[in-house]
């Protein structure tokens, strides 16, 4: 029986309810897509940056700058999107920045000065491609889930990983045949031809829209002899009951020690994965040793962000947020250890301490937000944290290669990663998501009791 919410909706959303599975798995694999394609689209100015060295001759640093560029917009976006989230629906913004993404793609295929790459492949592609990321659907997708919030953005997510394996080696063939300005182009036309038209047609913010219940929980019907059980997450009802604001979620000491959590776990994850390559090749790793490296790390990611991200639904937040940290500090550590021993051993456990337990941090970066400070007005509070925590992703490399120029090499900005990570490890515990409501695997044991 349909409820009067669905009585109300368009034909098109009308046949999205009819869908034979929870219509949660199906944004769920539209974020998939997305994520597979927008993140590495983003990311792929790695690839190009030595094709545009080669051509214009500029300086390496002047070149890199147009990360630089797109990180501080990204993040002074967040908030912005954040905001604009809680008054329109993700498809239409999703698609604008799709497009605009794809219009700074080819913008840059006429590039033949230095601002248009910082316009261009800067601004528009790395700065407002942040809305195509883990922030802008960190927004909507953990609000279709409760009990399986953690498992649910953990396979989104995941779409980074099989993204890259699949399109980083057919970027690189594009550039090496054809060019780099080719390759924009084809990387415009995956955004037009597979993340436009999904996130148009069929994504959506909630499932109130469609009038369903988050975890595709049936509707209670009125005079039902057997009332659906509803599992009970709450620990503290007077937080559950506030409606919260961007106002009153930073008077609260949970939220800076969220973002101090969040902006420590950036910090390390972005760090490495700067230097990861140079330290290797300096510690006697082969080119094509330390490149394949890196393609596992993202690999071995998306096993640990799905398997970390459905245990964190089971035991909770803060222990898989520590178990996650636990991996960059080993990964760190094994790094350490390389520079006197450096085995093929140590570097792939290396590659499976960052990449398998690591990555996990942003299957409950994107939880862990919406368990504390779900509401309304979510999206405004997101959007400030997301500026805070990237504000780590962005000082990490700079620390690290800052420590490598005044030391000759990367043992002390190795050491203040350690610390980072025992820092945000702190941070979790502290924040303690736990003691405002529960993951599900947490409340049913709790019930059992009562």
């Amino acid at each position: 029986m349909a409820s009067r919410a669905q009585k109300d909706l368009s034909p098109l959303d009308r046949l999205l309810v009819k869908s034979p599975i929870y219509y949660g798995w199906v944004v769920v694999a539209i974020v998939f897509v997305t994520m597979g394609i927008g993140v590495n689209v983003r990311t792929a100015f790695s690839l190009l940056y030595p094709a545009i060295l080669e051509e214009f001759n500029w300086s390496g640093a002047e070149t890199a700058a147009t990360f630089t560029i797109g990180f501080v917009c990204a993040g002074a976006l967040s908030p912005v999107i954040g905001k604009l989230s809680d008054y329109i629906s993700p498809r239409y913004l999703l698609s604008a920045t799709t497009l605009l993404v794809s219009f700074g793609l080819l913008l840059a295929t006429y590039s033949n000065s230095l601002w248009h790459i910082y316009l261009s492949l800067g601004v528009l592609v790395i700065g407002f491609g942040v809305a195509i990321t883990y922030v802008g659907h960190s927004l909507f997708l953990p609000g279709w889930f409760e009990r399986k919030r953690g498992l649910a953005v953990g396979i989104a997510f995941s779409g980074v990983g099989i993204g890259s394996i699949l399109l980083m080696p057919l970027l690189q063939a594009k550039i090496l045949e054809t060019g780099w300005r080719d390759a924009c182009l084809y990387m415009a036309m995956l955004l037009l031809l597979f993340v436009l038209p999904l996130n148009l047609l069929f994504q959506r913010r909630r499932p109130e829209d469609l009038g369903l219940l988050p975890d595709g929980d049936a509707h209670e019907e009125e005079g039902s002899e057997n009332p659906r059980k509803v599992l009970d997450l709450v620990v503290d009802e007077i937080w559950a009951k506030t409606d919260w604001s961007l106002k009153t979620a930073i008077k609260t000491a949970e939220f800076w020690w969220m973002s101090i959590t969040c902006c420590s776990a950036l910090y390390v994850w972005y760090a490495i994965q700067v230097h990861q390559t140079k330290y290797l090749l300096e510690v006697g790793i082969s080119e094509l040793t330390a490149s394949f490296a890196l393609g596992l790390v993202g690999f071995a990611g998306i096993v640990g962000q799905i398997f970390l991200g459905h245990l964190s639904d089971r035991i909770g937040r803060e222990w898989v947020w520590t178990i996650a940290l636990s991996g960059f500090a080993l990964c760190y550590g094994l790094l350490l250890v390389m520079e006197a021993f450096p085995s093929p051993f140590l570097l792939y456990l290396m590659v499976i301490a960052q990449g398998g337990l690591g990555y996990a941090t942003a299957s409950v970066f994107g939880a862990m937000p919406a368990d504390l400070f779900q509401g309304r007005r979510y999206g405004e509070i997101f959007g400030v944290f997301s500026l805070l925590a990237l504000m780590g992703g962005g000082i990490g490399p700079w620390v690290t290669g800052y420590l490598y120029d005044m030391t000759g090499d990367y043992r002390a900005g190795f050491w203040v990663a350690l610390a980072v990570c025992a820092l945000s490890i702190l941070g979790v515990w502290k924040t303690a998501p736990r003691h405002k409501r529960l993951v599900a695997g947490r409340a049913e044991k709790r019930a059992r009791f009562i």
